[in-house]
């Protein structure tokens, strides 16, 4: 199937053969549904936090920052605005092949409120000198063109983080510097460092580099903190192999095989690469102006609380079984982390997994405590597209909580659907991550995924057909094997910006 020149071209990618043959087996066999139990609520796998609550766990994640721990924020930066702007993209080329300005905006709502409420956009006064700058007048052609083409503000082209969203008194801020923002609120050490790390597109790296440049010293000095930001960008060895409709391997009109991006799920190395004892997960366009970030400080900090408390405890029973001996260990102490794993940590084991052996149970436990730990905050159901918070059953066929896709669910089954219909929350990526264990070592993320939770779907290149697939998304099947615990958090700290009109939300103005 493969000639010496693909398996150079593999080689170059660092990948090898044997990856790419597994790859191409899942495009043949597909990957199995998921199976659900039930939905997570609250009271039943979602930890509720009250006032008293959620102070108590923000003192905690205080008092072991003052102690010493080091937290990081980590946040997926590559996505392109382009799907930002599609309605406007649509309305140009029409304006350009069949309609008068007038006609689009008659039937085209989302463009004639872009038009309407322009001037409440971060970017519009830099939008308009552009325009003045070429002497051309400010129609609604012309305000679409220059914000999108290269003659302008090139934000068709621009990933989300460089754009402008917010307006302040003296400045105009990007999703990147509010993420410093922000970060310097939470994500700050003892010595008032703060660490953030950005997976940015290799084309984009520079841009983001020198707005760092330019912004680092004024904010240091604003903040009172000093920044420490690094960037990586998606390994080109987790790419997959597109194939065509026959499952062979698709080729560019030069015969070089095609790889496409495997997904947010590729980031997993990215991840695997940091060191920190707290790691903050927060997608680039999930922020807010400086008046209506409290919630979300608040949130994140209480969310680290929690999983520095049963961190604690994991801690202890970690110890416990990897220093002793099965023999050493009475029943009371297995009896009491059995009971932990399954009550607290949210982890059922499958009727055979009732061990009536001494060993075999030591076993069972010492596997299941030694895993990173997550805490995943979760928002009300109010009708946003994503995934959510499910008991669902593992390969081992234990059952635990798990982040669930809608893409994941078998859509023939109509108890499954029925399951997922009645979801009480959705994911809103708002985690919070310990990747250490009770010695301070680090754990390797890549052993804790799940393989079996890839996705296929149907895409084009050059007019041909083709199938592309997708590695285990990050915060479902790349951490499948996790001891997860979900968190309710308000709705008010999840304001996406999925549309150039969402900025125009009173969240964002």
């Amino acid at each position: 199937m493969f000639s010496e020149k693909d398996k150079l071209q593999i080689q170059n990618r660092g990948s090898n053969i044997e990856i790419v043959n597994q790859q191409i087996e899942k495009f043949k066999k597909g990957f199995p549904f998921l199976h659900v139990e039930e939905a997570a609520s609250v009271g039943k796998g979602i930890i509720q936090l009250d006032q008293e609550k959620l102070q108590k766990n923000i003192k905690r994640y205080e008092a072991k920052v003052i102690s010493g721990i080091k937290p990081l924020k980590f946040v997926p930066a590559s996505g392109a605005a382009s799907r930002m702007f599609k309605a406007l993209f649509e309305a140009l080329e029409e304006c350009e092949t069949s309609k008068t300005p007038e006609e689009v905006l008659k039937e085209n709502k989302a463009v004639k409120q872009f038009v309407d409420e322009i001037e409440k956009f971060a970017f519009y006064q830099e939008l308009k000198n552009k325009i003045s700058e070429n002497s051309e007048e400010e129609s609604c052609k012309n305000q679409v063109g220059y914000l999108l083409s290269e003659k302008g503000l090139n934000y068709g082209s621009l990933p989300k983080g460089l754009l402008k969203f917010h307006k302040y008194k003296n400045i105009d801020r990007t999703p990147f510097e509010e993420h410093l923002a922000e970060g310097a609120k939470y994500a700050k050490d003892s010595a008032g460092k703060v660490r953030l790390h950005f997976t940015v597109s290799p084309e984009h790296q520079e841009s983001f580099e020198n707005l760092l440049q330019k912004i680092k010293e004024p904010y240091e000095n604003e903040l009172s903190v000093t920044f420490e930001i690094s960037f990586s960008q998606q390994k080109p060895s987790t790419d997959t192999i597109a194939v065509d409709l026959e499952n062979e391997p698709f080729r560019e009109a030069d015969g070089s095989l095609l790889f496409r991006p495997g997904g947010h799920g590729a980031l997993i190395e990215n991840l695997n690469d940091l060191d920190a004892d707290i790691i903050f997960i927060k997608n680039i366009d999930n922020v807010v102006p400086d008046k209506l970030k409290k919630s979300t400080i608040d949130y994140k900090k209480a969310l680290a609380g929690v999983l520095l408390k049963y961190q604690e405890k994991i801690f202890l029973y970690q110890k416990e079984l990897n220093e002793k001996h099965p023999v050493a260990l009475d029943h009371a102490f297995l009896a009491e982390a059995a009971n932990f794993l399954e009550n607290q940590l949210n982890t059922k084991p499958a009727e055979s997994q009732y061990y009536t052996e001494k060993e075999q149970l030591y076993h069972y436990l010492k596997e299941k405590y030694n895993r990173p730990l997550r805490v995943c905050g979760m928002v009300k159901n109010e009708g946003e597209p994503g995934g959510g918070p499910f008991w669902a059953k593992n390969p081992d066929e234990t059952v635990s909580l798990q982040v669930v896709e809608s893409s994941q669910i078998d859509p023939n089954s109509m108890q499954q659907q029925t399951i997922i219909s009645h979801a009480t929350h959705f994911n809103p990526v708002d985690l919070v991550c310990g990747v250490k264990n009770y010695k301070g070592e680090k754990y390797n993320l890549l052993e804790y995924t799940d393989p079996a939770t890839g996705f296929i779907s149907k895409k084009s290149k050059d007019g041909k057909n083709l199938k592309a697939q997708e590695l285990p998304g990050l915060w479902n099947g790349a951490m499948s094997n996790w001891n997860t615990l979900f968190a309710e958090v308000p709705i008010e700290t999840f304001n996406p910006v999925k549309t150039v009109n969402d900025l125009l939300r009173e969240q964002h103005q």
